[in-house]
Order: C-alpha cells, then sequence, then structure tokens
C-alpha cells in the first residue's frame, strides 16, 4: 500500500483518515482516536496530508511538517463541492483528500505558534470589548428604572460614572447593585488597557508591523493583526488578490458578455475587514483640505458615489498598500502630485 494523499477529517477525539495513491484510488479508510494517531503518522513514510483549515488544523500541521510530511490546509467552503454523498466523517475525508489534488486549489498559509498567540490576544480583547458594552447597556437599562437616565454611546456612560451617582434613595440591594456592576465595569476597563498595552509593546519589536504603522489609518491594532494572520504575503499575486482575500472587492454577476458589479463579496476574515473599514473610516473623517494625491482621489469619489462608497474603496486601497510594503519591505510615503506609493 503505497499513501500519495492523505485526507484527515480532524475532531476532538476521533479522527477519519482516508488515503489515495498517485491514480486517485482510495487505499486507506481508518478511523483513529487521539492517542494513536502520533503513533500512525510515525511510522508513516513521508507524503502529502490535506486537512480543513478549521479549530487545531494548525497545531496539526506544524506536527505533521515536522514528522517530515507535506501539509496543506483547505478552507471548508472549497471542501464541500467534492463531497460526493450525504456528510459524514468518512465522506469528509475522502472530499477532503479529492480536493487537495485539485491543481487550481487554493490552500490556507500554516501559522506559527507566535501568529496564533498574537491573535489570541486579539480575540481576548474583542471579547472584553463585547462585555465592557454588553454591561454599560444593562447599567444604562437599569439606572433608567429608577430615574438616573444617561446618554448613549461609551463615552456619554464614562462621563457619567466619573461623577459620583447618589445611590443613597435606592434599595439597599441596588446600592450593591450597582456598586458592583460598577466594579465590574472598572476592571475591564482595566483587562482593555492591558490588552493595548500589550498590543503597543508587540509592535514596537517587530520591523514588519512597524512598516504597516506608516501607513495613515493603519495603527499598532491592525498592524499586528494582519502580520499575525497573514505572515508572508507574497502567497498573494498582488494586492487586489490580497484585496479580495479580505472580501473587499465587489461582487461579480455577469452572462452574456455584460458584467454587472454588485457590493462588495464580504468573503474572508471579517476581523481584518472590520479594522480596514475603521481606519479608513478615521482617514475619511480627518480628510480636511489635504491637498495630497491620495486625499485628492478619495475627495473625488466622495463627490461621484458618497462617502461610505468612498470609505469601502480607501479600504480595499489600504488592503493593497498593506500587501506592497509587506512584499516590497519598504516604508509607505506620499508624492504630492502623484497617487501614493504601493497603490497598485
Amino acid at each position: 500500500m503505497s499513501i500519495h494523499r492523505l485526507g484527515i477529517d480532524l475532531a476532538k477525539n476521533v479522527f477519519e483518515l482516508c488515503g489515495m495513491d498517485r491514480n486517485g484510488k482510495v487505499v486507506l479508510r481508518n478511523a483513529l482516536r487521539r492517542d494513536q494517531l502520533m503513533e500512525f503518522f510515525a511510522q508513516l513514510p513521508p507524503c502529502q496530508i490535506a486537512m480543513e483549515s478549521c479549530g487545531g488544523a494548525h497545531h496539526w500541521a506544524r506536527f505533521f511538517q515536522a514528522s517530515g510530511h507535506e501539509v496543506r490546509l483547505i478552507a471548508p467552503q472549497f471542501v464541500a463541492p467534492y463531497r460526493k454523498i450525504s456528510k459524514n466523517d468518512a465522506n469528509d475525508a475522502e472530499a477532503i483528500c479529492e480536493a487537495s489534488g485539485r491543481p487550481t486549489m487554493r490552500f490556507v498559509a500554516i501559522k506559527s505558534t507566535e501568529q496564533q498567540a498574537m491573535l489570541a490576544l486579539h480575540r481576548a480583547q474583542e471579547l472584553a470589548k463585547f462585555h465592557l458594552t454588553a454591561l454599560g447597556n444593562q447599567v444604562r437599562g437599569l439606572l433608567a428604572e429608577f430615574g438616573v437616565v444617561i446618554p448613549q454611546g461609551p463615552a456619554q456612560l464614562r462621563k457619567a460614572l466619573q461623577h459620583p451617582i447618589d445611590l443613597e434613595t435606592l434599595p439597599p440591594i441596588a446600592r450593591n447593585l450597582f456598586r458592583d456592576l460598577f466594579d465590574q465595569r472598572r476592571e475591564l476597563t482595566d483587562r482593555l488597557a492591558q490588552y493595548d498595552q500589550q498590543i503597543a509593546e508587540l509592535s514596537k519589536a517587530d520591523a514588519q508591523i512597524q512598516r504597516l504603522m506608516t501607513i495613515p489609518g493603519v495603527g499598532p491594532v491592525t498592524a499586528t493583526a494582519v502580520v499575525a494572520t497573514v505572515d508572508n504575503a507574497r502567497i498573494f499575486k498582488n494586492g487586489r488578490q490580497f484585496s479580495a482575500w479580505i472580501g473587499l472587492v465587489p461582487k461579480q454577476k455577469s452572462s452574456g458578455g455584460k458584467s454587472r458589479l454588485l457590493g462588495i463579496t464580504e468573503r474572508g476574515d471579517i476581523y481584518l475587514r472590520t479594522l480596514l473599514v475603521q481606519g479608513a473610516t478615521t482617514v475619511v473623517h480627518h480628510l480636511g483640505a489635504k491637498e495630497d494625491g491620495r486625499s485628492r482621489w478619495i475627495r473625488a469619489i466622495m463627490e461621484r458615489r458618497g462617502k461610505y462608497k468612498a470609505v469601502v474603496a480607501l479600504a480595499a486601497r489600504m488592503a493593497c498598500t498593506i500587501w506592497a510594503l509587506m512584499t516590497r519591505e519598504e516604508n509607505y510615503r506620499v508624492l504630492t502630485n502623484d497617487h501614493p506609493v504601493g497603490h497598485r
């Protein structure tokens, strides 16, 4: 039995395997428990291993690479068309194996432990923001029940809580409750400040992150998120492909030789897309009377298509610029009478 390609359907406890030879004939079907998996691959000659890019995939990919295998990670949506019949673990493993052999298949880059640690910090920061927002809404709603009305928005809530709120007229249970909620909010605020400090320290220690931060609208959070997600931008052919991977290019619905472009695809990494749109919004908001090439370009789009489409267009261009700086290893600079460097 000669296994050329092996598809693995990952799970918590039981892993389904499907192996094919060079002709694409299935030569192995097996289900292994987690403790059996390492022993199996220790005895397996080097081959091509494919998995869906899901939870735990990058950990196993690093392990298989260290064992001498060629590893390919595939986005789940690219595997689904190769599943011939009903969905189960065995059919999923065969579909993964089949998809990995297609010459036009696109694969996911394997992340290092450092990249995953940086992304974990971002996820924890977003979770703390979510909890802080939910807590603020809860405090505002409960205070309104006792006649204390605070305007909407986190800034208004911070401003209101800076001044002591008179709780003495409330029942004892309500006073204790609000003091506890205020303490929770302070703890979450302190935790967010710690996360921001950690991200700032990470940005100072990496030359590539510092390079990306020279782009207007890209700060430490966006720069570290990009580097943690895409360590090697050369896996993309050009900046347009990188922008499409983030989901910032128009959807196309063309037929009969007629091209029809719709709204953006919104595919790919929603977190990166959100950060780029937020950064672009800040740049457009502070556009003022700037007369460099980029500012004139933004202003022209705003006049033709409106502010919001200009924001999305700028976010897409920022993605192209990020790709250019990462591949060329140079800092961002704006020429007065020309387009910004890297916007191609």
